[in-house]
């Protein structure tokens, strides 16, 4: 039987170590670090994360380690790793991600058979709690970043604010309800393939729109929320959608592909001069300008899956999307878990 009173001191003494991220994880011994190892053929030795500006390694076994202290299961295990080869491939999170001034989450993709197989949730409450596999994946990935590369807050991390739920933003693809082809299919698998696919994340906001009447209007809302000033911080963006069932199918039965709302949204997206400067964000300082207060600064550099991923998940039961701010850009790759 359980002894709570050891339980408990375990807990602190991992508290103690400085290990956590604020919330208890569990002790990673041996025998758990076995179990979770023998999930997958790689090598426990192999590298499979850096952080080239700290010069920080994190072999296949750190990770087996961080995902125990995350409470993920050990079949978690060849996902996590996955998950971090999808990063390696980020020049964001080999880069400067992990400490900017954003505090950038990573978002974790998951498409194909591996989602039914370990109980993620791609529907209801896709970006919510409840689900181990959704939340435990992503916390497993910034155990690694706090206790692998040493970044934390208060020393090499320098969020300003940080993002509420940096290390719980895992979702699965609803492929059942999506009218278009899997979002691994964007990242060079084949469909009906396991794939995890991640991108560094700044911030999410609602588009809640549920008394739609036509396809045009559902965009033009995207349009006003992806458009707005406030994220603007370079010449372009890149920005994704995390799309509801509902307003996919009304794109669907409009005949429109992903790629057509794409290139909807990358076409009708952006400010003037004139209104970019009435905020502060007038762009005539850069080498090119200065330019006429009409003229059209696009959002987008160009319609590719990169600059505007479509992953759809969610609930059907009110017509809500969430609209998400990549922090540099995905780099358009979904990786199988081994």
């Amino acid at each position: 039987m359980l002894d709570p009173e050891v339980a408990e001191a375990v807990a602190e003494y991992l508290y103690g170590r400085d290990w956590s991220d604020g919330l208890p994880i569990l002790p990673a011994t041996e025998a758990s670090i076995d179990r979770f190892l023998a999930q997958t053929d790689r090598d426990p030795d192999e590298v499979v994360a850096r952080h080239a500006g700290l010069d920080r390694a994190a072999t296949v076994r750190d990770v087996a380690v961080h995902a125990v202290m995350a409470g993920c299961l050990p079949e978690h295990l060849p996902v996590v790793l996955a998950a971090w080869d999808a990063l390696s491939a980020d020049r964001a999170a080999r880069g400067g991600g992990w400490q900017s001034t954003s505090g950038p989450a990573p978002l974790v993709v998951v498409n194909g058979p591996v989602r039914s197989e370990l109980g993620f949730n791609a529907t209801a409450g896709v970006l919510g709690p409840g689900f181990r596999a959704n939340a435990t994946i992503p916390r497993a990935i910034g155990l690694t970043v706090r206790n692998g590369f040493g970044i934390r807050p208060h020393g090499f991390e320098q969020a300003t604010q940080g993002l509420p739920g940096r290390w719980t933003m895992g979702i699965a693809e609803d492929e059942e309800n999506s009218p278009w082809e899997p979002f691994s299919v964007d990242g060079g698998l084949a469909a009906g393939e396991s794939a995890v696919s991640v991108m560094l994340v700044r911030t999410c906001e609602f588009v809640d729109n549920r008394h739609f009447t036509d396809p045009v209007e559902v965009l033009r809302d995207f349009a006003d929320t992806i458009q707005r000033s406030g994220s603007w911080i370079f010449r372009h963006s890149s920005v994704g959608i995390v799309m509801n069932p509902d307003h996919a199918r009304i794109f669907a039965e409009a005949g429109m592909s992903k790629q057509d709302v794409r290139d909807w949204l990358v076409a009708n997206c952006g400010k003037t001069e004139r209104e970019l400067a009435a905020v502060g964000k007038g762009l005539s300082r850069l080498p090119e300008g200065p330019f006429e207060p009409d003229h059209f600064h696009p959002v987008f550099a160009d319609s590719r899956p990169v600059d505007l991923p479509i992953i759809v998940a969610g609930s059907p039961n009110a017509a809500m999307s969430m609209v998400f701010r990549v922090f540099g850009e995905w780099s358009g790759r979904a990786f199988t878990p081994r």
